[in-house]
């Protein structure tokens, strides 16, 4: 396989924020006092470009976005996953018990303990499931980052391989080249370059267009691949993809056949079971806008469900009284 250049910190695949559209913004008593801009594309059924803003062409890091190829690329290596399992190697989990215990269960299964994780140690990312977990006196560990799932799946795979479980986490390692492939294959396009996500994991650079290719070709695969499995597996648990209050699990649990999977620094990608899809990244990471960009983009896709109005509030609060909102600028 062709190396992939690493990104230097200094430099940049984006255009500079300020020459890209405002996707959301801030509104306080009635006073705009903040932007959000960004890139989004979406996608027709038939799998044409149907609308763009900013520059969707441009490589960017999908983060956890590129979670369900990750899990597809395990399923290729001969790791036989399935249910909640599989949704759960696709996961940025909440940190709920139901997560821990069944990462405890994938590890065990292959001989494997949490302490073979090679995550950060972290909190669990639902700030509910956060709060109660240092109530109980608990500490960072590993296997409460929210990527454990995806990890346990990529060491166990490992474990059937005979692959060097140290270096799991190795751009060169079998696994890892492995993954590069299928993301390749899915976005349709060549891996631009190759960081390092937060969780340690090799991380793969393509388009806004790439990734909800890449989307759309998992809903539309053929059943028994790969690909076609992690989709429905996420679909049929998407809690176990998210958590029991995050909008992902909102989605797919309320308008069915919908697969979506967000990921750090405000990027999101969603794909129909028709062939529509749609990406989006807010260039300064402001997850805060995250849901009302996803619910005006979900309306661009033609979808007319209670759940999208869900996903895009985001009220602002002045003292205890509401006093403004984030709402979508396009």
């Amino acid at each position: 396989m062709t190396s992939t250049p690493l990104i230097s910190p200094a430099s940049s695949a984006m255009p500079a924020g300020p020459t890209l559209p405002v996707l959301a913004e801030v509104v306080r008593s009635g006073f705009v006092e903040g932007h959000h801009r960004g890139s989004l594309v979406v996608l027709a059924a038939d799998g044409s470009v149907e609308r763009t803003l900013g520059d969707p062409d441009a490589p960017v890091f999908p983060r956890s976005s590129n979670k369900p190829m990750q899990a597809a690329a395990v399923l290729r290596a001969g790791l036989d996953l399935s249910g909640e399992r599989l949704a759960l190697a696709a996961a940025s989990h909440s940190g709920e018990v139901f997560h821990l215990d069944l990462v405890r269960k994938m590890l065990a299964d292959h001989g494997l303990t949490p302490e073979d994780l090679q995550t950060p140690p972290d909190l669990p990312l639902d700030p509910a499931e956060a709060e109660t977990y240092l109530a109980a006196g608990q500490v960072r560990e590993r296997i409460t980052m929210n990527c454990s799932g995806k990890h346990a799946a990529m060491l166990a795979v490992c474990a059937l391989n005979g692959w060097d479980r140290a270096t799991y986490l190795d751009p060169a390692h079998p696994l890892q080249q492995l993954v590069h492939q299928v993301v390749e294959e899915a976005a349709g396009e060549p891996v631009a370059a190759v960081g390092t996500d937060g969780c340690g994991a090799p991380l793969m650079a393509i388009s806004l267009v790439g990734l909800a290719r890449a989307f759309r070709s998992f809903v539309r695969a053929e059943e028994g691949t790969a690909e076609r499995r992690v989709a429905d597996a996420m679909r049929a648990h998407p809690e176990y993809v998210a958590g029991t209050r995050r909008p992902d699990t909102w989605l797919m649990r309320e308008v069915p056949g919908t697969l979506s999977k967000m990921g750090a620094e405000a990027v999101q990608a969603v794909a129909l079971p028709d062939g529509r899809a749609l990406a989006f990244k807010i260039t300064d990471g402001g997850g805060r806008a995250l849901g009302p960009v996803l619910a005006r983009a979900l309306e661009l896709l033609g979808v007319d469900a209670p759940v999208v109005g869900r996903i895009g509030r985001a009220p602002l609060l002045g003292g205890s009284a509401e006093v403004g909102e984030i709402r979508a600028a396009f």
